[in-house]
């Protein structure tokens, strides 16, 4: 399996497609809610298992810090490291950007994922389309930093 960065436009619709089969069908999100005014203003991410969409990502800028949002794996897929993959390459991503900190509202189930990953919760418990999310943080070393030591 490979991630890659959707360069795109049916790249960033393979995205699209799996966040709507995990969010919006599964999870029962409102599409309008899922799909935002963000979209053209992020980085979208595509885990492929050969030429299959597997998972999901979105990365932007906001406030001067990182958003890992929409992170999501089709059901076959889960328990067997491909969230990881997504977080590893879009925090490779991020980490060639002016972002010191990485920000994401998880799904309270997925706090141990990940806090796994190097994730604090910073949250008291809170929804977002009726799903109970804490608000996590990660610090960020540059790919600057780490070659001039």
């Amino acid at each position: 399996m490979k991630v890659i960065h959707a360069g795109t436009d049916d790249q960033i619709q393979d995205a699209f497609n799996i966040r709507k089969k995990v969010f919006v069908e599964e999870q029962k999100v409102p599409v309008e809610i899922e799909i935002d005014e963000h979209e053209n203003n992020s980085a979208h991410f595509v885990l492929y298992d050969g030429e299959k969409p597997a998972g999901a990502g979105r990365f932007r800028i906001l406030d001067g810090k990182g958003k890992v949002e929409r992170i999501c794996i089709l059901p076959e897929y889960r328990g067997k490291g491909a969230g990881i993959q997504i977080m590893v390459e879009i925090e490779d991503y991020a980490k060639r950007l002016p972002v010191e900190e990485l920000v994401l509202n998880a799904q309270s189930y997925a706090v141990p994922f990940y806090e796994k990953l190097g994730y604090a919760v910073v949250s008291d418990e809170f929804l977002d389309a009726d799903i109970p999310h804490r608000k996590m943080i990660k610090k960020l070393e540059q790919e600057m930093t780490k070659r001039s030591v």
